[in-house]
């Protein structure tokens, strides 16, 4: 049956789209309502904040770092400089994937995994954001090139101009004024951040490092405006940078290669000191290595060849050396002997080629087996007998030995600016008590007196003894800088100067040392003969191995590295002392042979006149009237 067809209600479908259109509109005012307060919220109430924002997406602050400032010697020659230099940067925040744009950057430049590893490690250091980092330096033009033509692929990455540590003398103060290189993870998370924005080296070693807060400057810095893109379309403001400050070091370049040329490629230390000013006027450490590739980034394999080398070219022989002084240290200990007054000018001993002990039958061999016979304090610093000094060091004892030895700096770090320097070791009865467990042995004097056993010195300690003899007691610190951006350096902690019951003392001990070189049974003659001045020094050998009681030392028998040291100190000329230069040669057994002549070269040098020959002018003194000593041989 068919069912009945209803009819359309066509009020009640105009009530339903009545309230539909009602609740549309509700909704719709609503809506708006919402979109106006929050339109209101944010251009109105947020202002401020979404300004600066939006400014922050335009205008970016970049920091400007400051040249580093110059080192020069003291003829004003340039000893590192800043060299302009094209350097490959990376921006992390612009580079999107940044890991594959290093891989880009790979392939584009035909470069290593080694280097790949490099920069990845190097981007990923702490920074500031937005700020480039250098990952290449030094690029060729043809480097270059490939980077401008492969631009669309290396997203964030720019060549940029920047100054570059360079040191045009290469190695030949490369122990002294160190080197620059990149700023570490370590040295990052200690330094300040607003001052070093923008720099990515640091000194790391010598003067580069000691006197870093001078040669850094402050850094600048400007507003740029800015692309989407992130490229800088203007600068708005800039703060510049203010320059490190320029150093004047007191080192001397000519004296520098003499003394090189003197050593003739063996391993040594040479240490050249002005006595009345303190100036280091050389420095050398031999073999010695190029600094520049430690600036940008010195490669593994070239590393290694440096650090493993038997040579040791990067280890500083002048600051960390430790060698036994041998006799070099006898004048001191004379000077030492008379001032604790257990013996004067005349007191003799009876040489027979040993020294014992009272009841003890073993024997302290001097060098000279066959004896010198009577000797006095003169001939004995002349001949550097180790019998007289057995005898002196046992009269004084190890406290007052450690006493006057420390008073010249033997044991403690004597440099105003030298950063690596190692304190040697001048020992006393309660550093033997903490280091061992055993108390000090009357022998272990004995052998102290002669500069061996655990007395452990420097070149560099060795030289600043010299000077104090040279002055007469005078204590200034070494120091490498003669001027800092036109001021002298200053000694906040200076040493007290060495006070002897009776000056003449200085003079008794020098006089052994002028006959070591001018006397006829000097140890040095031959060296004395061929000098235009006169020479204060005093010779030394510094074992390497020990030998056995009763043994006599054969060469032929030795391995070259295990020879003795050679060692030599002196100062010139005797009446107004103009420098004093410490030698040590390694494995070069003969103080006097080997030591010696590089002594002389390094002061004729410095003192003659090179188209004379002679004493330079300003060198020249009267005459001093000489001390007269009893040597009744």
């Amino acid at each position: 049956m068919p069912q009945p067809i209803r009819l359309k209600d066509h009020e009640k479908d105009a009530r339903l789209v009545k309230r539909r259109v009602l609740v549309g509109g509700a909704v719709i005012i609503l809506l708006t309502c919402v979109l106006v307060v929050r339109m209101y919220y944010l251009q109105v109430v947020q202002y401020e904040h979404h300004s600066t924002l939006a400014e922050n997406n335009r205008i970016h602050v970049q920091p400007i770092p400051p040249t580093r400032g110059l080192i020069y010697d003291r003829n004003g020659v340039i000893i590192a400089d800043n060299r302009p230099s094209f350097s490959l940067t990376v921006t992390r925040e612009r580079a999107g994937d940044w890991l594959q744009v290093l891989d880009t950057v790979v392939e584009v430049l035909e470069l290593s995994d080694e280097d790949r590893a490099l920069f990845e490690r190097r981007v990923r250091q702490g920074r500031r954001p937005f700020e480039p980092v250098p990952i290449l330096f030094e690029l060729s033009e043809e480097q270059i090139a490939r980077v401008a033509v492969n631009q669309f692929r290396l997203p964030g990455v720019e060549v940029a101009a920047q100054l570059v540590r360079h040191y045009p003398l290469q190695e030949h103060f490369a122990h002294s004024v160190g080197y620059v290189g990149r700023i570490n993870e370590q040295e990052l998370k200690r330094l300040d951040p607003t001052e070093y924005a923008g720099t990515h080296h640091i000194g790391k070693t010598g003067i580069e490092r000691f006197y870093e807060e001078e040669l850094h400057g402050e850094v600048g810095y400007e507003e740029v405006e800015t692309n989407a893109r992130g490229r800088v379309l203007r600068v708005l403001n800039r703060i510049d940078p203010k320059p490190g400050k320029d150093i004047v070091l007191s080192l001397d370049s000519r004296l520098q290669e003499a003394a090189e040329n003197a050593l003739g490629g063996r391993r040594g230390a040479v240490v050249a000191i002005q006595p009345k000013t303190g100036e280091v006027l050389a420095m050398v450490s031999q073999p010695s290595f190029d600094p520049n590739p430690f600036v940008t980034g010195i490669s593994f394999k070239a590393y290694g060849e440096l650090r493993d080398s038997i040579d040791q070219p990067l280890y500083n022989r002048v600051l960390r050396g430790l060698y036994p002084p041998g006799s070099t240290i006898k004048p001191m200990v004379a000077v030492s002997g008379l001032d604790a007054g257990v013996i004067t000018p005349t007191t003799r001993v009876f040489d027979p080629g040993f020294y014992q002990l009272p009841n003890n039958s073993h024997k302290y061999r001097n060098w000279n087996r066959n004896g010198d016979g009577w000797i006095d304090l003169n001939l004995a610093i002349a001949r550097s007998n180790d019998t007289y000094f057995y005898d002196l060091a046992h009269k004084m004892g190890i406290d007052r030995l450690h006493d006057y030895m420390s008073r010249f700096g033997i044991g403690q770090r004597v440099a105003l600016d030298m950063f690596e320097e190692t304190a040697g070791l001048m020992p006393s009865r309660d550093w033997k008590r903490a280091r061992f467990r055993q108390p000090w042995y009357p022998g272990e004097t004995l052998i102290l007196g002669i500069g061996q056993g655990y007395m452990q010195t420097t070149p560099l300690q060795l030289a600043q003894a010299t000077t104090l003899m040279a002055t007469r007691g005078k204590w200034i610190r070494p120091h490498l800088a003669k001027s800092i951006d036109g001021r002298q350096p200053v000694d906040p902690n200076p040493m007290p100067d060495i006070q002897l019951r009776d000056p003449k003392f200085w003079d008794y001990s020098i006089h052994g040392m002028e006959e070591v070189l001018h006397g006829a049974r000097g140890t040095a003659r031959k060296v004395g003969d061929s000098a235009v001045y006169r020479i204060a020094g005093k010779s030394g050998t510094a074992q390497v191995v020990a030998i056995k009681q009763g043994e006599r030392y054969d060469r032929n028998k030795i391995q070259e590295r295990h020879r003795d040291h050679a060692l030599f100190i002196g100062f010139a000329p005797v009446e107004n002392p103009q420098i004093a230069v410490a030698v040590m040669v390694e494995n070069g057994e003969s103080g006097s042979g080997v030591a010696a002549p590089v002594l002389k070269q390094v002061m004729d040098a410095w003192l003659l006149d090179p188209q004379t020959g002679q004493l330079k002018a300003e060198f020249a003194s009267p005459q001093s009237a000489e001390v007269t000593v009893n040597d009744d041989r």
